[in-house]
């Protein structure tokens, strides 16, 4: 794997977690330009399952495979599926279930490198 890309989605999933968890503190629906920056998240999300399967196709290979490519679709499915229920559910809770799944790509980040380093 490629370790700036993975820093940077994990960053960028730890920003909009925090985002998320200010507003869900202070009682506040998700708000569109959240939506965008999962968007964006999402966008670094699909590079980095792009620059996997190259490196997969080259000499460099996942010592788990299926734990791997399970993990990087559960990573891609993460904040769609958030953020359709966010968009669904206006209340606060809709911050809450985006800051538990920018979390959870983040965390995700952290496998996937100790997956594919193993």
């Amino acid at each position: 794997m490629w370790i700036p890309l993975l820093v940077l989605s994990a960053l960028l999933s730890g920003a909009l977690g925090a985002w998320a968890a200010v507003r869900a503190a202070r009682d506040q629906p998700v708000i569109w330009r959240q939506l965008k920056a999962g968007a964006v998240v999402e966008g670094v999300l699909v590079l980095e399952a792009a620059v996997a399967v190259v490196m997969a196709l080259g000499t460099s290979r996942p010592h788990d495979a299926p734990t791997f490519w399970g993990y990087l679709v559960t990573t891609l499915l993460i904040l769609p599926v958030a953020a359709a229920w966010s968009f669904a559910e206006r209340t606060r809770w809709s911050s809450v279930v985006l800051l538990v799944a920018a979390l959870t790509v983040a965390f995700l980040q952290l496998r996937l490198w100790q997956v594919w380093q193993a």
